[in-house]
């Protein structure tokens, strides 16, 4: 009965899942996206790290734009950076776009670091919110190597890669040289009197007013934009795309990556629950996903492992939570490591310089302290319980042998495997004190004979 309810169970447990993930596929592959009329402006917004789903976006909305012939394509930006492939992939979507693709730092506290620098010097309009900034461009060692040969040749290549694109569009070519050897950052003004960008708006209105009548060169040659009055309709993310670039945050995918463990370890103490293991595989892989693609520090991730297994094996052990202490310290360094350089020295620090990929320090230490907690406390005291429950006896069975306690005329009471027993002797009676030998057990009842 219980294999055939656990059958059951799974079925529809399956069943389930398989329809959740029909609803997904569906869900990720449906996206709307009617036409505009032409002349309309488009307005894509790109908050975050520049990486290959994000890249795909910014193609996809350039591609319309050209297709549905657009006055314009807005770009609201707002980015720490992001990864050079990914970066160049959009430079050069920029560069060979026909219509006009304006990139708008905005709104006001927002940024345009390391890689967004580029794709708003590719940008035919280049523009800034009060209170935002640009630069810190130098290219950051993603897997934390030290080379100064390899270092200097990535940041000469960035740097020429900076001075061409600037010098397209007839920006401050030294500035962008310098942004990238030297890190330097600029304010919004600033940057507009050096050159840098073409104009300050407070607002994506103010923005579109002082495009109208101005004139762009594209690869078709001179444009003049005719942006008063005109519609604008923003070209979002699919949901596909979405689901994608969250996965590959940094936090999703650590915090995944620890979902994923916590579940297979609920199912390793706890098998036949199903749920938590599936759940866990399930985390695990979408973390995985994450690594494939985010620069990873494998070293980084071996201390993670180390970290788990210490913290596993302190429970089976008598260490007196010196192994539980080693495994939070490998956790947090493997945290801090995973994604970021590590090769910058604490002084010479800059938060618009470092990579935009790294792990925030509070979920590591809010991660540590929970997986300390689950370890020392609920796994510990589970293994208590289990170690604590005596074993179940051998229940008396046919062949077994056994005392009579009282005599059995033909009810009584017998002895067997220190417990007695309420017990019916075959014809004869039994004494006593005479050794019994069990015929067969009924319930709580035993049928007993004579030995002979």
């Amino acid at each position: 009965m219980q294999e055939r309810a656990g059958r059951q169970m799974s079925g529809r447990l399956g069943r389930l899942l398989a329809a959740g993930a029909l609803a997904l596929l569906l869900a990720l592959t449906w996206t709307p996206a009617p036409a505009s009329e032409p002349g309309t402006i488009h307005v894509a917004r790109l908050s975050g790290t520049i990486d290959p789903i994000t890249a795909q976006y910014l193609l996809r909305a350039i591609q319309r734009a050209d297709l549905e012939a657009a006055t314009v394509l807005v770009l609201v930006l707002d980015t720490p950076g992001g990864l050079d492939s990914a970066m160049r992939a959009v430079t050069q979507g920029m560069l060979a776009a026909r219509v006009p693709v304006v990139v708008y730092v905005g709104p006001s506290g927002a940024r345009s670091a390391s890689a967004g620098m580029f794709l708003t010097i590719a940008a035919h309009v280049a523009a800034m919110a009060p209170g935002t900034n640009i630069g810190a461009a130098h290219p950051v060692s993603l897997g934390g190597s030290s080379d100064p040969v390899m270092v200097a040749k990535a940041a000469n290549d960035a740097a020429s890669t900076a001075r061409t694109i600037a010098a397209q569009r007839g920006r401050n070519a030294d500035w962008a040289d310098r942004a990238v050897r030297e890190s330097v950052s600029a304010t919004e003004a600033e940057a507009l009197a050096a050159g840098v960008i073409d104009l300050v708006a407070r607002d994506l209105d103010d923005l579109l007013a002082q495009l109208d009548g101005r004139v762009v060169r594209s690869i078709d040659g001179p444009r003049t934009l005719a942006t008063s009055g005109a519609s604008w309709v923003a070209v979002d993310m699919t949901l596909a795309e979405l689901v994608l670039h969250t996965l590959l945050d940094p936090n999703v995918a650590f915090l995944l990556l620890n979902l994923g463990f916590f579940g297979l370890l609920a199912e390793f103490y706890h098998p036949g629950t199903l749920v938590p293991g599936l759940t866990g595989v399930i985390a695990i892989v979408m973390g995985l996903v994450a690594l494939g693609t985010l620069p990873v520090n494998w070293a980084a991730v071996g201390l993670l492992a180390l970290a788990f297994g210490l913290f596993v094996v302190d429970v089976h052990v008598t260490a007196h939570g010196v192994l539980s202490v080693a495994g939070a310290v490998a956790f947090v360094l493997g945290g801090l490591l995973l994604f970021s350089p590590f090769d910058l020295p604490y002084w010479q620090f800059d938060p618009l310089a470092a990579s935009p990929f790294s792990v925030s320090p509070w979920l590591i230490a809010g991660i540590a302290a929970l997986l300390g907690l689950y370890f020392m406390v609920v796994v510990r005291a589970a293994l208590g319980m289990r170690r604590g429950v005596p074993a179940m006896r051998p229940q008396p069975a046919a062949g077994h042998l056994a005392v009579a306690v009282t005599d059995l005329d033909p009810d009584g009471v017998v002895h067997v495997a220190d417990e007695d027993w309420s017990a019916t002797a075959e014809p004869g009676g039994v004494r006593a004190g005479e050794a019994v030998e069990i015929v067969d057990r009924q319930g709580l009842r035993l049928r007993v004979r004579q030995r002979k």
